[in-house]
């Protein structure tokens, strides 16, 4: 059985987007954010106490945009979902790669100062200028996507793949953060549409 631990609008949003888009069967554990302050015993089974962690069978693995691509290469075809994976024959399968890894690594690491310093620190802790500073980053960052998505509906390889659960969870944090307010155009519809589909609203309930 797959088994994902989650905390709801977290990073573990995407693997388990993921699994809704396949169809898989899997156990969730919901915990409360962060988990390493309100659910101390879950540092014995990721002793970062980050989420998500994820786990098939004896397989444990805790980088959100890499179960995505784990689910997709392992799972998609036998779920007849093959198109959310890109394969190394394909043209685009560096473009998948490339944003599969900057989904995390450029694109969302602003949002967590963002976060951290505007909402999670105690009152006198908080630092509205390196909130600031780290929102007008991540619209740096995210003139990427923008470009991609200037003629194409989706990121890579004219389909809805794993590269846009990645990415897509990034933009519905910034709604979350509420410092979405000066997407362009292109960018909003095209979170519009991720957050229409069926599966991401399955996942965006648990």
């Amino acid at each position: 059985m797959l088994k994902l631990y989650h905390c709801k609008n977290a990073r573990s949003l995407r693997p388990l987007w993921m699994l809704e888009e396949l169809g898989l069967p899997y156990e969730l554990t919901v915990l409360p954010f962060p988990p390493r302050v309100f659910a101390k015993e879950y540092l014995s089974i990721n002793p970062l106490g980050t989420v998500p962690c994820f786990f098939d069978g004896d397989v444990r693995m805790t980088e959100s945009a890499a179960i995505c691509q784990y689910l997709a290469d392992k799972f998609g075809k036998q779920q007849g979902k093959e198109a959310l994976g890109v394969t190394p024959s394909e043209h685009a399968y560096g473009e998948y790669l490339n944003w599969l890894h900057f989904s995390d690594a450029t694109l969302t690491f602003p949002q967590t100062i963002v976060l951290r310093y505007s909402t999670l620190e105690p009152e006198a802790r908080r630092l509205p200028q390196a909130a600031a500073d780290y929102r007008a980053w991540f619209y740096g960052r995210l003139r990427a996507v923008s470009a991609a998505l200037a003629n194409r509906e989706y990121l890579c390889a004219d389909r809805f793949t794993a590269a846009d659960v990645a990415v897509g969870y990034g933009l519905f944090l910034a709604t979350e953060l509420k410092i979405d307010g000066d997407f362009p155009p292109p960018v909003r519809e095209y979170l519009s549409r991720l957050m229409a589909r069926e599966a991401f609203v399955r996942a965006a309930a648990k």
